[in-house]
C-alpha cells in the first residue's frame, strides 16, 4: 500500500490510485479549514460550557447522546455545511459537473470506556462496499481538531483485493434507511442493528494509521478494509467524513473488484451533483440497484419538519422523517 501526499495529477489520478488500493493525503486548504471552522462553531456551541474534546469527563453518557442527537443532523443538513463542502471539492480539482457528493457526516470517537455504540459508533473492520456503496466510491476523512494515531482510523492492507467472508448478504440499504439509521440514539450500552461484519477471524496487523492536522484529508477507496482505532486516550476525537463518486466512472463501472460484497440496494440516490446539487441520473442508479425500493426507504430524510422529496422513479415510496444516523 503506497501513500501519496498532495499529488499533482489531480482528481483523476487520485481516483485511479484509490482503485488500486493506494491512500492519498491532502494538506489543509482554505476551503477545508473553513469547513472545520464551521464544524467547531457548531460543536462548541452545542457542548458549551464544556470543551467537546473533554466534555465526556463532565457529562453523563445520556447527556452526550441527547446533545449529539440534536447536533449531528443540525450540522449534516445545514445549508452552510453543504456549500462549504462544495467549495472544498472544487478547490481540490474535482469536476463539479461530473462529481457527486453525499452529505458530510460529523463523527466523534470517545475514549473506549465512555460511548462506542449507536450515535458514536466505533466502526469494526469493514469495507463501505459491504454497505451498498458503489465500487468507485471515494471516502474523504478529515479531523476537526488535531489528534494522534491512538484516536484515528486504521487501514488493513492485508485484505486489499482479498475476498473476506462477511455478513453483507444480510444488509439491505433501504431497510437500513428505514430502521437502522433512525434508531442510532437508542443504542447506548450495545448496538444490535444489522451491520455487515467479517465472519472469519481477521489478522489486522499491520494496521496503517495516518495522522493529519485539522483540515487535512485522508482519501481512500470504499473498498479499503478500515476500522476505528480503539481510543485509549483521554480526549474525544472529532472528525468529518463524506463520499464522492464520479459520473463517468459509474457509467463505465470503474473501481476495484468487490467480489465479497453481497449487500442489496444502492446508496447512489444519496449523492448530489457538486455544481448544482441535482440528484443522480436515474439511468445510473438503475445500473447499481439490485433490490426493490419497497423493501424500505429510498433516501434517508432526518428531522421531523423537512422530508426530502421522493426520488424520481420511486413514486409511491414513503420517505420517512426521523432523527440522526449512526454514520
Amino acid at each position: 500500500m503506497d501513500i501519496f501526499f498532495n499529488p499533482a495529477d489531480g482528481d483523476e489520478g487520485r481516483r485511479l490510485r484509490a482503485y488500486q488500493g493506494e491512500l492519498t493525503i491532502l494538506p489543509p486548504s482554505s476551503a477545508s479549514c473553513a469547513l472545520v471552522e464551521f464544524a467547531r462553531d457548531q460543536i462548541e456551541a452545542a457542548f458549551a460550557p464544556c470543551h467537546p474534546q473533554h466534555a465526556h469527563g463532565e457529562l453523563a453518557v445520556t447527556e452526550s447522546v441527547e446533545i449529539l442527537t440534536r447536533l449531528k443532523p443540525q450540522f449534516i443538513h445545514h445549508p452552510e455545511t453543504k456549500t462549504r463542502l462544495q467549495r472544498l471539492l472544487v478547490e481540490v480539482g474535482c469536476d463539479p459537473h461530473r462529481t457527486f457528493q453525499d452529505v458530510p457526516r460529523l463523527r466523534v470517537a470517545y475514549p473506549a470506556d465512555y460511548l462506542t455504540t449507536g450515535i458514536a459508533y466505533a466502526h469494526h473492520p469493514h469495507r463501505d462496499t459491504w454497505f451498498s456503496a458503489p465500487p468507485c466510491q471515494l471516502n474523504w476523512w478529515m479531523p476537526i481538531y488535531d489528534f494522534d494515531a491512538n484516536q484515528g482510523m486504521a487501514f488493513h492492507p492485508r485484505y486489499w483485493g482479498v475476498p473476506t467472508k462477511n455478513s453483507s448478504g444480510d444488509f439491505n440499504y433501504y431497510r437500513w434507511n428505514a430502521d437502522g439509521r433512525k434508531n442510532a440514539a437508542q443504542h447506548v450500552k450495545s448496538d444490535t442493528r444489522v451491520q455487515p461484519h467479517a465472519t472469519e477471524t481477521l489478522d489486522l496487523e499491520p494496521g496503517v494509521r495516518l495522522v493529519v492536522p485539522a483540515g487535512g484529508v485522508i482519501l481512500f477507496s470504499g473498498a479499503h478494509m478500515h476500522s476505528t482505532v480503539r481510543n485509549e486516550t483521554s480526549l474525544a476525537r472529532w472528525s468529518i467524513d463524506f463520499r464522492t463518486v464520479n459520473l463517468d466512472d459509474l457509467a463505465n463501472r470503474l473501481g476495484p473488484a468487490t467480489s465479497d460484497s453481497a449487500s442489496t440496494g444502492t446508496s447512489l440516490r444519496d449523492f448530489r451533483r457538486v455544481v448544482d446539487f441535482e440528484p443522480m441520473p436515474d439511468e445510473i442508479v438503475a445500473m447499481y440497484d439490485n433490490a426493490p425500493v419497497s423493501d424500505g426507504v429510498a433516501v434517508f430524510a432526518p428531522g421531523t419538519d423537512r422530508a426530502e422529496s421522493t426520488p424520481r422513479g420511486t413514486e409511491g415510496v414513503t420517505t420517512r422523517t426521523h432523527e440522526p444516523a449512526a454514520d
